[in-house]
């Protein structure tokens, strides 16, 4: 692989694995080194056996037999732990490195993508690049070391039983897998592509359904994600007539090595011994089994490539190019109020995000947890009368009051527990308990009515109401009531 191939650049994410790749190499090199040994021990064993020599003479090859069987399925079982293990790790690793990566990287890499694509890209792409390591690095090393010792235990009966060997092993382990991939990209680029719109409608639909529900447009989300589930199911089906002719060039590379093994038996059968002959024709369909995963890795290694520059994609600021918004930072002196005005997409939580503070965000995460935990996040020392006083300033007081266990209360499934309005309203809470010197709030009126919006934003941004006059105080809005007394800045 290139220094440019996405999936070289996005490896380091996984961490250093080498000692335990190499690792399950040697299992795997073992174990099929041992189906290679069976097949030949027990091709002399049936020869020499139909020779009728003393049972003595067969018990060395007896034991051989029995033991390369039992070794193959315990060094297969160490190859599967070893391979696993390996990249479950990687992939621990690779998820805790986006994290660190999107939290101290770009902001707005993060805030302008949807929930459902960072779910698809975060879960399933670090799946499918660590997926590599089992599928394809794996297999791939054992296959080569096998295919060279096969043939070159060939060429020792006969050089051109182990040519028309080598040949096919390089049909069976390159041809094969090049159509395969080739077949797989096709199908995986339109398939991302349903699978990301899957997923925003199906997280729109989890995380907007009281919303959706009183507007009507819940049935029609949930059929665009069904929608977009069943032209998945069509892509992939389109890619199953040229995967299948990939499944079927290394049968076809057996049945050509067999037969040239069979010839070359034939020739050789007035020279050479029965068991020598029974060994060069039995021998080669043991050294297929090492290729027969190549296609599989083929594939995973094309869906790791695609996955691996989605993943690119968060972590890299090069790739945003020009698209980043240029923004003037703030200054503040302490009890200032500033209000950041302007349309969706001109830079406004940019700005806020570079900013020294405690930001609130506007879709900041509610925890299926209890009220007062929800709210002790933004100050874990608070008493309870803080809390309900916090409440009550957000407009929340008519509901704590109905709350059947009040601050104890839990909050099932986080967000769906509350609409759309009280989501708001509590997080704005969760600001008031804050006791930071420099509060930074994105949004914090949307979803609200629009006189309810106003007098929230007039509080915010007037000392002593919401927030005491020693705290500053940044609010990003479209829209700012008239008569606030506020410094007003544009984010570009």
């Amino acid at each position: 692989m290139s220094r440019r191939d996405p999936l070289a650049r996005a490896w380091p994410l996984l961490g250093s694995r080498a000692p335990r790749i190499a690792l399950a190499v040697m299992f795997g090199v073992l174990a099929l080194g041992s189906a290679l040994g069976l097949t030949a021990v027990s091709a002399w064993l049936i020869t020499r056996a139909w020779e009728m020599p003393p049972v003595l003479h067969l018990t060395v090859a007896a034991v051989t037999v029995r033991a390369l069987a039992i070794s193959r399925g315990v060094l297969g079982y160490c190859e599967r732990l070893a391979s696993h293990d390996t990249a479950l790790r990687a992939a621990a690793t690779a998820r805790e490195r986006l994290f660190v990566r999107l939290a101290t990287g770009p902001e707005d890499v993060v805030m302008r993508r949807s929930s459902g694509d960072l779910v698809s890209r975060v879960g399933a792409g670090v799946d499918e690049l660590s997926d590599v390591v089992v599928r394809a690095v794996v297999p791939i090393c054992v296959a080569a070391v096998l295919g060279v010792a096969a043939v070159v235990a060939i060429a020792v009966m006969s050089p051109a039983a182990a040519a028309v060997l080598a040949v096919c092993l390089l049909i069976a382990g390159v041809v094969a897998p090049a159509l395969a991939a080739r077949a797989a990209s096709a199908a995986e680029t339109v398939a991302v592509e349903h699978h990301a719109q899957r997923d925003n409608a199906t997280m729109l639909a989890l995380e907007h359904a009281p919303e959706l529900r009183v507007s009507g447009r819940l049935d029609d989300v949930v059929a665009a994600a069904g929608d977009e589930q069943r032209r998945w199911g069509r892509a992939v089906d389109r890619a199953a007539a040229p995967a299948a002719v990939a499944a079927a060039v290394p049968t076809v590379a057996v049945g050509v090595s067999v037969l040239g093994a069979v010839l070359a038996g034939i020739a050789l059968s007035h020279t050479a011994a029965p068991t020598t002959v029974a060994i060069l024709m039995l021998l080669p369909l043991a050294a297929f089994e090492a290729t027969g995963a190549l296609p599989g890795a083929a594939v995973a290694l094309t869906r790791g490539r695609i996955a691996a520059q989605r993943l690119l994609t968060l972590t890299e600021p090069a790739e945003l190019g020009d698209r980043r918004p240029t923004v003037i930072p703030l200054h503040l002196e302490p009890g200032d109020r500033v209000a950041v005005v302007g349309p969706s997409g001109c830079g406004k939580t940019t700005l806020l995000m570079q900013t020294p503070g405690v930001f609130f965000a506007e879709d900041a995460h509610l925890f299926s947890t209890t009220v007062r935990d929800n709210l002790l996040v933004a100050r874990g020392d608070a008493t309870d009368d803080e809390l309900r006083d916090a409440l009550r300033l957000a407009g929340l007081g008519a509901w704590l009051d109905g709350l059947p266990q009040g601050l104890s209360t839990l909050l099932v499934g986080g967000a769906a527990a509350v609409s759309a309005g009280q989501r708001r309203r509590l997080l704005l809470a969760r600001a008031l308990v804050s006791a930071a010197p420099t509060v930074l709030l994105d949004e914090p009126t949307e979803h609200l009515d629009a006189s309810d919006a106003d007098q929230i934003l007039t509080d915010l941004l007037t000392p002593g109401t919401l927030f005491s006059p020693q705290q500053t105080v940044v609010v990003a809005t479209h829209h700012l009531p008239e008569g606030v007394p506020v410094t007003v800045v544009s984010p570009t």
